[in-house]
């Protein structure tokens, strides 16, 4: 039984934004097209983001988690307003004509996409006004309004203002000898409209709220473990504005916030120094165009009328915020500890194999193959503990890895500091470019070279995406090659919610080709040959098409077939064309596209043998598997991949990506054990229906509490993870 729900999955599809503007087909095959128009990328996106706020929305979230998920929304609305949002309207000051692939100018495009914000964003404040908000009183979680608040509690709140806000603020006026001060990326700001005693100027002044502080000031005594209350922060610097602005009259506040464009342009191949391009870069961000004003109900004109001047905006950069101005300074509250409120909490198990904490990880390895899963299964007992044993370990020689996202205080750059020092051979290359990481990265390339690291930034041209690591090791018979390769990060924090996938293997072709990716991203290496790994940019597109078009020839014979593939996002335009010819030729395809997906399925002569599905829950689905059902009766049988890309045209053709097979068949019923969790899915999953929009399924009536279609494919994974440990 699947069920629409239609507060939660309706967005209109790019076919439907298209027809306005340019006569474009319907979702079903038009007369004489040979493929369906694809889904608009900007529009899939957005639909994953409010399959995110759905969670908020949604009952059977705990309280405190659906707190977390508003946050979420907002983080993942911000992000893509920078980037998307910032792209598009660089494209129109550029002149830049070219369309989308389903025919949108980046005009048209800026107007779907406020077209689809605007009712996510009244979506959010509604359920935080009438479910969120009083459901957490009921809990004795107050978020007060000032006048809200006892005589005690505002003397409290006066008491923390002066004591740790004040000091940080810093009101900047606007008038002839003050220019209009810098406003910096997602600040909140209260503009503030004065006037001096008997006179009747308006002024306007800009008073930053201070970010280094929560957004959420507790104003209760705290004593009793039971009662939480809360003043928000811009509202205690509201009624505190006297004291910033003495002997003046204050006649008006309006708190607002800004978003900048983040998608700066930049040229590599020119570039004598790519880490200080890169450094620019970032300054370049820092002032770039602002492209989103957004402001709370009924804002001041003559401080929006100032804004929108000054920040050089259209009508249509402005938001009038229908609820909170910044749903992110929530956080305080959502991570307030009380367990009832909160998904069951979960301990990573440790995989049997790496139970003993001293067994030797490089015996374990060369006895078989490794796959492990987190944050189902230990991330610091298996890849961490990898890489600090090799760090440690007198036989290895050598390290080398690939540094994407790797967290604050990453135990991974200790480890190879610590290995340089001790005379290993340690090359790092540190991905520069990784969007809103480039700072940190930068940081730690420095630390790295002091300590002895050899650091390295890439191939010129390409984003190094790939997750792997090689240790070379003196064995007592000869010397041996250790690899991993990952669906994610080396990233200790967001191992704890994302879910990916690592292949520990001495595999000695896997490992000779992973000593030849490390050649090509730090040599001049020109090798297009390997002998198990798929590698982008030089073989990985060609061989997913190769096994997409093999399938279909199974198909065609008569033998067992299929596709069935989980990633992030989808939109390749070539990969998409192979999947509906392998659809026409009676190939069943299923595709686990957490994100955006650009492929329309369920179209008639085109994609009726293909199914989109979307899975979003406790955990961020990271992990990539690729299957192919290549002619087998068994479908253990066939060819199960995984690696750190995406079925999309950055990722084939813009980064170094690596794809590494599993072979043992112990690994093989464990990824099928997942990819049948996630087709038994009754609870998290959403299908994408040709017209762009999804559909979220409900369990069937009978199905028992316990079985996996009413848990989802997160609990169940838990279950099954938790039960195989303790066989």
């Amino acid at each position: 039984m699947i069920r629409s729900n239609s507060d939660s999955e309706e967005i209109r599809s790019a076919s439907d934004v298209s027809a306005t503007e340019d006569e474009a087909p319907a979702s079903a095959l038009p007369a004489g097209a040979e493929y369906p128009q694809p889904l608009n990328r900007e529009l899939s996106w957005l639909a994953f983001n409010k399959r995110v706020l759905f969670q908020a929305v949604d009952e059977r979230t705990p309280l405190l988690e659906r707190v977390r998920f508003l946050c979420i929304f907002t983080s993942n609305l911000d992000e893509y307003i920078m980037k998307r949002v910032g792209g598009l309207k660089r494209q129109i000051v550029a002149g830049v004509s070219a369309r989308s692939a389903d025919g949108l100018s980046a005009k048209r495009q800026l107007g779907a996409i406020r077209e689809a914000v605007l009712p996510m964003l009244k979506q959010q404040a509604d359920v935080f006004a009438n479910a969120i908000r009083p459901g957490l009183a009921e809990q004795g979680i107050h978020l007060l309004a000032w006048e809200k608040l006892t005589p005690d509690e505002r003397a409290r709140a006066n008491t923390y203002f002066h004591k740790y806000v004040f000091p940080v603020l810093t009101p900047l006026a606007v008038d002839p000898g003050h220019p209009f001060p810098f406003i910096s990326n997602l600040s909140t700001s209260l503009g503030v409209v004065l006037r001096q005693p008997q006179r009747e100027e308006k002024l306007f002044a800009r008073v930053k709220v201070p970010e280094v502080l929560p957004g959420w000031v507790r104003v209760d005594p705290g004593s009793d473990g039971k009662t939480y209350r809360f003043v928000s922060l811009t509202e205690l610097i509201r009624h505190n504005l006297d004291h910033l602005f003495p002997d003046m009259v204050v006649l008006d506040v309006m708190p607002f916030r800004i978003t900048r464009n983040a998608d700066v342009e930049r040229d590599e191949e020119d570039a004598e120094d790519l880490l200080e391009m890169i450094e620019e870069e970032l300054r370049a961000r820092r002032f770039a165009q602002v492209v989103r004003l957004e402001y709370g109900a009924n804002p001041n004109p003559f401080i929006r009328d100032l804004l929108l001047s000054e920040l050089n905006l259209d009508e249509d950069d402005l938001y009038e915020m229908p609820g909170e101005l910044d749903f992110t300074d929530l956080k305080v509250v959502a991570d307030l500890d009380i367990p009832k409120l909160k998904f069951e909490p979960w301990v990573p198990v440790i995989p049997k194999a790496l139970a003993e904490h001293d067994a030797d990880i490089f015996g374990i390895v060369r006895n078989g193959d490794l796959l492990v899963h987190p944050p189902y299964e230990s991330f610091a007992a298996s890849v961490e503990r990898f890489i600090l044993a090799a760090a440690d370990d007198p036989k290895v020689v050598a390290i080398k890895m690939t540094v994407y996202r790797t967290g604050e205080n990453s135990p991974f750059i200790h480890a190879l500091m610590r290995a340089a020092q001790a005379g290993k051979q340690v090359v790092c290359l540190v991905e520069l470019k990784a969007r809103f990481d480039e700072e940190r990265n930068i940081y730690w390339a420095h630390q790295l070279e002091k300590a002895g690291v050899h650091v390295v930034y890439g191939v010129v041209g390409l984003k190094t995406h790939n997750k792997c690591a090689l240790v070379v090791r003196q064995d007592a018979d000869e010397l041996r090659c250790y690899v991993h390769i990952g669906t994610g990060n080396y990233n200790t924090q967001t191992a704890r919610v994302y879910t990916d996938l690592g292949l520990l293997t001495c595999n000695p072709e896997i490992a000779g080709d992973v000593v030849e990716v490390f050649n090509f991203l730090t040599g001049r290496s020109l090798k297009r040959d390997y002998k198990k790994l798929l590698v982008a940019p030089v073989t990985m597109r060609d061989r997913f098409l190769a096994l997409i078009r093999e399938e279909a020839e199974h198909a065609r014979a008569g033998r067992p077939c299929g596709i069935t593939a989980k990633m992030n996002s989808l939109e390749e335009e070539s990969i998409i064309h192979a999947l509906y010819d392998a659809s026409r030729a009676g190939v069943p395809v299923d595709l686990y596209v957490r994100g955006f997906c650009c492929l329309r399925p369920g179209v008639p002569r085109s994609s009726e043998n293909i199914r989109v599905v979307s899975v979003v829950g406790r955990f961020l689905e990271h992990s990539r598997i690729f299957h192919f059902r290549r002619g087998a009766e068994d479908p253990l049988d066939g060819a199960f991949y995984i690696g750190s890309t995406d079925w999309m045209f950055r990722n084939l053709q813009e980064r170094v990506e690596v794809v590494a097979p599993v072979e043992e068949r112990v690994l093989r019923e464990k990824m099928w054990e997942t990819l049948e969790a996630l087709r038994r899915d009754r609870r998290q999953a959403w299908d994408l229906q040709s017209d762009g929009t999804y559909v979220l399924h409900t369990p069937p009536e009978d199905a028992p509490a316990d079985a996996p279609e009413a848990l989802g494919t997160q609990q169940h994974l838990m279950n099954l993870t938790r039960q195989r440990n303790a066989r």
